[in-house]
């Protein structure tokens, strides 16, 4: 098994979080999706920002993290909003 450090975009800390919240593999990250990922780092580490989300993004997609498409980037914003309270834009 492959792992976590050989994706895009994750180091060492990123995957010691991984691992602490039940994603210990390249494979398990593709299942979760970053959205999912990115909600149980949260949880466990309520200081993961933004870029994280991005990171978990361009990590499953293979590309750098600022290299996603800008719709994409909206679309995890909202997400990375909703879980503080902030309510959607219209």
């Amino acid at each position: 098994m492959a792992e976590l450090t050989s994706m895009m975009n994750i180091g060492k800390k990123m995957a010691q979080k991984l691992t602490a919240v039940g994603i210990g593999s390249p494979e398990k990250l593709v299942e979760a999706g970053s959205k999912e990922a990115f909600f149980r780092l949260k949880v466990v580490y309520p200081q993961v920002c933004l870029v994280h989300l991005y990171a978990l993004e361009g990590a499953i997609q293979n590309i750098e993290f600022n290299c996603l498409p800008e719709e994409k980037k909206r679309e995890l914003k909202e997400f990375s909003n909703c879980l503080k309270g902030a309510p959607p834009k219209s």
